[in-house]
């Protein structure tokens, strides 16, 4: 018998990725609670990411093209419990009724179709919102009493928070606003508006624009959106690409990475059918420039650079005295959505390079308000430590100072990947939460009522386990404060249990 390979992560799995849900769980099923979780914790945490890498005998490439799986947890008086549904978008049920991958995705290109001519490619490329993948597995977010499903694409889904029901398909490619693509993270701002980054077409010329949509108690939100702000990309035919920015009191946060889309190379590719992610290109030599747009008259206020970076995720941004800081989880490249790939994570446990493709780290950027335009800055270490997907108590803090972020960890050589992390931005201390062999998900603040200090609150996380666990999926509820465990609730599933992305917590008030 041959000798088992070395693992060089030996406790990392990385098949958690790698799941597909046989079966959804429509009706509610109660889990087994253990510890305590808080009586006064009333509400639902939806969930989405990625949920099938499988359509008939084929299988997606890239992580980023899983179809969208939603994930409900609803806690009350000191239960809780768990539904799953996949998300009706069109590319889901035309990929299922063909029992095959009929859409072009991020990573992976569709089956060929011998009725699809290059005149039908050429026409594609003026309505993206159509022709492109609409598998929305990013994120959630709530506008006004509605609550949508988010990726890239001009393309988001309206859900029923109690049923996941797919119920509406809006295509902002054809509202007001036009946006050719936008990020997966929006701001929900204090009274209600929301505010998004993307790419739109202004007066001939493709453009940085931010978007605002008014809020309506009641409704629909998208009617009066209308572009606030707008700037030229650094280079003309290679926007950059950005999955997240900031605002503060007076300006909206860009980052211009020197990962770009490629104009040129996103016209042949679609032209040839080929992946989204080969339009994608990185110019290592090139610095990194942070933009500031007014919010009061949505103009360019500011321009810096910093060293060459990658990130995906902002922490916070806010403005103190003659500054504005900027934190985020940056990568020296962006080699981590290459490890992202299915045959990358089937073979990382032989990559001696794995790790260091996701080695990220939280910096911390000072711009000061009034330096000449092009000002260098420098990147400053928040952590030594891997974070993704960054967190803080969002209605207190978000684009105002704070001290305390929360994230999972992203050093898969750690001892224990599935770490938690609780940063104090101030003093550089570390609290951290971990099992053996667990693996939660972005932790979400849910604030405790009548809280006086900034963690005065709960987080709360999905859960799943590695190895023979694979049927199950929890969810935890650790205090902010301590990162000690309160409480869990775990839950049987009927066919393996995926990991998610991100997710919304919608309190219930009693």
């Amino acid at each position: 018998m041959a000798e088992e390979a070395v693992k060089l992560y030996p406790n990392c799995d990385p098949t958690v990725w790698l799941r597909s849900c046989e079966e959804e769980v429509n009706d509610p099923v109660e889990g087994t609670v253990t510890g305590e979780i808080p009586l006064w914790l009333n509400g639902c945490l939806i969930r989405n990411g990625p949920g099938s890498l499988k359509v008939g005998d084929m299988t997606f490439r890239h992580l980023f093209d899983s179809a969208a799986l939603l994930h409900r947890f609803s806690v009350s008086g000191g239960g809780c419990s768990y539904q799953c549904r996949f998300l009706r978008s069109r590319t889901f049920q035309r990929n299922r009724a063909a029992a095959r991958i009929v859409v072009t995705e991020f990573g992976t290109r569709a089956a060929p179709d011998p009725c699809h001519t290059i005149f039908d490619r050429v026409s594609a490329l003026f309505r993206p919102g159509e022709s492109m993948s609409d598998n929305a597995m990013i994120s959630v977010y709530p506008f006004g009493d509605e609550l949508y499903a988010f990726t890239e694409g001009p393309v988001i889904h309206r859900i029923d928070p109690v049923t996941l029901d797919t119920c509406e398909r809006k295509n902002l490619m054809e509202s007001n606003v036009a946006l050719v693509n936008h990020t997966s993270h929006p701001h929900v701002m204090p009274n209600g508006d929301v505010f998004n980054v993307g790419m739109s077409v202004v007066r001939g010329r493709i453009r940085h624009v931010v978007v605002k949509f008014p809020f309506v108690e009641k409704g629909d939100m998208f009617q009066n959106a209308q572009i606030v702000g707008s700037i030229k990309p650094r280079w003309a035919l290679h926007p950059a690409y950005m999955h997240t920015f900031g605002v503060t009191a007076n300006y909206f946060v860009i980052v211009e990475q020197p990962l770009t889309v490629s104009l040129c190379a996103l016209v042949r590719n679609q032209l040839q059918d080929k992946p989204l992610a080969s339009s994608l290109k990185w110019f290592a030599d090139q610095e990194t420039h942070i933009v500031l747009i007014s919010r009061a008259d949505g103009t360019e206020h500011k321009r810096y650079r910093t060293e060459s970076l990658f990130f995906l995720h902002i922490v916070n941004a806010y403005e103190l005295g003659d500054e504005l800081v900027l934190d985020l989880c940056t990568y020296r490249d962006p080699q981590v959505l290459n490890a992202m790939y299915v045959d990358a994570m089937e073979n990382m446990q032989s990559n001696a390079d794995y790790a260091e493709w996701f080695r990220g780290r939280p910096k911390r950027l000072r711009l000061p308000l009034q330096a000449p335009r092009l000002a260098p800055v420098a990147a400053t270490l928040l952590a030594d430590v891997g974070c993704e997907t960054p967190t803080i108590h969002y209605a207190l803090c978000n684009g105002r100072p704070y001290r305390y972020f929360y994230a999972i960890s992203s050093d898969v050589d750690a001892e224990n990947p599935g770490t938690l992390i609780k940063v104090d931005t101030k003093t550089g201390e570390m609290k951290t939460w971990c099992e053996k062999n667990c693996y939660p998900s972005e932790p979400v603040f849910v604030p405790a009522p009548g809280g006086t200090e900034e963690d005065s609150g709960v987080l709360l996380c999905a859960l799943v386990w590695g190895g023979a666990r694979d049927r199950e999926t929890g969810l935890l509820v650790l205090s902010a404060a301590s990162m000690q465990e309160l409480g869990r609730a775990v839950f049987a599933t009927p066919s393996p249990a995926p990991k998610c992305l991100h997710g919304w917590f919608l309190p219930q008030h009693t």
